[in-house]
């Protein structure tokens, strides 16, 4: 029996008891629901088949309030109820009336358990009237082995790398959004976004200007991405997920840099599973080298990257990566080889060959997961056939390259990437030190390096989950929306970053910036933020004279994502 046959037999039994409560009335006491708080309840994902997480239900005036992962505070509740981790069938409308029942087994896995729900049925509320409870009271100090130990079958999302962007759990409302598909060989949905930025450099001494000219001529909004693709699974035994995202004015330092306006596919590529731990990703993709560059800018608490990132650690190219995790998810792993051949239109000599590879461990994760430190180790080769420039802007769009080597002849670079992360809660703090060998005799051999320390402070006091599968940060989730009474989420973040590109026979310059970062996330497709610069700039001017540029700026961004 498929879910949506299970959620037609829940919906006609929910219907059943709304017109009979005195059937069951005498089965339980009456239960207030004024603010009632419903822990440990394993929820079936709408759009991933098999897929079930653990949530808590606030229902408020009899309207559901709020579905989420997060613990939730008992005080002022008027009733906490333990669900013992039960599975939920039914509406899951924020805003609206509460509709849904509580079984005791999964009735995707058993579908008898819908035919004799005297038997499974713990719970049940029908517009937001409860009808049925059979539940406990919370009890904190109830040992593990009081609670139902039975763990359901889990799949989850299963490449290396995230689909660009999810919507987080808390806002999934239980019915099949109008961008989504299904059938019996493969689901997916439309992914779509708008990023709006409007820049305004603030101040600009005499040396910054000798450098780079009047940077008030930046000055102005543009718009930073129009995103759109498909993201979903093919239904074999174990499903592949493919994705296919593209961007216009794309920005990835290193490819399309001279094509901002076209249309750009940043993202085409199959992730074919070979075991429960391994996967093989094939087409276009991210070079597995650091957090940084796994993370989507939208789950960054930046709304750059960092200049050392971006400028020594490419963003997508075309290739194959191995990748896998182990020792309890303790560990993950990538590999893979690249070559752009294909997406340049170009012979495949022609075209410089990487080899890439990255390591994740957690040295340290608390027990309720909420403390962990994270190291991890990235390294890229490549043969620099096509050549090699690195540049950038102070980690602002709209900008010209502060930093600039120009393009050389090289023999070939290696890159190293070292991180680690520390998160406590709401906290995280981050650092991040990239440093590459070019093999050029011509340049003596130079070394270019630079590093980046962020800290990041959810206010509200969310916590970014993260993901053992590839080690890097998930989203700020958001507790509770502005169009659910709340007020989002709020995050405040701080980074110190430098880039060196003068060493050898380049003098492309060093950069370092001072940035701040105001971040509003009104709900999981509505995020407004802020960020301000200082960026000093050690670089000569056209005439050789060694200068000391300061600048600084501000940047606002808003951002709309496809519900």
């Amino acid at each position: 029996m498929t879910l949506p046959e299970l959620r037609i037999k829940g919906f006609t039994l929910l219907f059943l008891l709304s017109i009979s409560p005195f059937l069951l009335a005498s089965e339980s006491t009456p239960i207030e629901t004024e603010k009632l708080l419903i822990k440990n309840v394993y929820l079936n994902s709408p759009d991933k088949e098999n897929e079930t997480l653990l949530v808590n239900l606030i229902i408020i005036d009899k309207k559901l309030d709020l579905v989420t992962q997060d613990e939730v505070k008992d005080e002022g509740m008027t009733k906490v109820l333990d669900a013992h981790k039960g599975f939920f069938l039914g509406n899951l409308k924020i805003g609206e009336p509460a509709s849904f029942m509580i079984l005791n087994e999964n009735p995707g896995e058993n579908s008898k358990v819908l035919l004799d729900t005297k038997k499974h049925l713990t719970f049940a509320i029908s517009k937001g009237t409860i009808i049925k409870s059979s539940l406990d009271e919370f009890d904190k100090a109830a040992p593990v082995s009081d609670v139902k130990k039975k763990k359901p079958k889990q799949t989850g999302w299963l490449a290396y790398q995230p689909p660009p962007r999810q919507i987080p759990l808390s806002y999934k409302t239980g019915q099949r959004k109008w961008n989504t598909w299904d059938n019996d060989y493969f689901n997916g949905f439309f992914l779509g976004g708008l990023v709006l930025d409007r820049q305004k450099w603030l101040s600009q001494n005499n040396a910054s200007e000798q450098q780079l000219g009047d940077l008030t001529t930046f000055n102005g909004g543009e718009i930073r991405a129009l995103r759109f693709g498909v993201a979903g699974q093919l239904k074999f035994d174990t499903p592949w997920v493919y994705v296919i995202a593209g961007a216009t004015n794309a920005f990835d330092k290193g490819f399309e840099t001279e094509n901002l306006e076209d249309v750009s596919f940043f993202d085409w590529r199959l992730d074919i599973p070979l075991t429960r731990k391994n996967t093989l990703s094939i087409g276009k993709q991210k070079e597995p080298v650091s957090m940084e560059r796994l993370m989507t800018l939208l789950d960054s608490p930046m709304q750059e990257r960092s200049a050392s990132g971006d400028a020594l650690l490419p963003a997508r190219n075309v290739g194959l990566v191995l990748s896998g995790y182990g020792f309890n998810q303790r560990t993950s792993w990538a590999g893979g080889v690249f070559n752009d051949w294909f997406d340049a239109s170009q012979d495949f000599n022609e075209s410089a060959s990487q080899v890439v590879g990255r390591v994740s461990w957690l040295p340290f994760l608390s027990e309720d997961d909420s403390a962990l430190i994270h190291l991890g180790f990235g390294g890229r080769y490549s043969d620099a056939e096509e050549g090699v420039r690195y540049a950038r802007t102070p980690e602002f769009n709209n900008s010209p390259n502060f930093v600039d080597t120009g393009f050389h002849q090289a023999d070939s670079t290696m890159t190293y990437n070292i991180e680690t992360s520390i998160r406590r809660g709401p906290t995280w703090l981050a650092a991040e030190y990239s440093r590459t060998n070019i093999k050029s005799s011509v340049l003596n051999d130079p070394t270019l390096d630079g590093y980046s320390l962020t800290m990041s402070w959810i206010l509200t006091g969310e916590m970014r989950e993260y993901t053992k599968r590839n080690g890097t940060m998930g989203p700020v989730p958001i507790a509770k929306s502005v169009y659910q009474g709340g007020w989002g989420a709020w995050e405040t973040a701080i980074r110190w970053s430098n880039l060196d590109l003068t060493d050898g026979a380049l003098e492309g310059g060093d950069m370092d910036i001072l940035s701040l970062a105001l971040n509003w996330y009104l709900s999981p497709i509505f995020i407004v933020n802020l960020n301000y610069r200082y960026i000093t700039l050690d670089k000569p001017d056209q005439f050789g004279n060694n200068l000391k540029g300061n600048s600084q700026g501000i940047n606002t961004r808003i951002v709309v994502l496809l519900p």
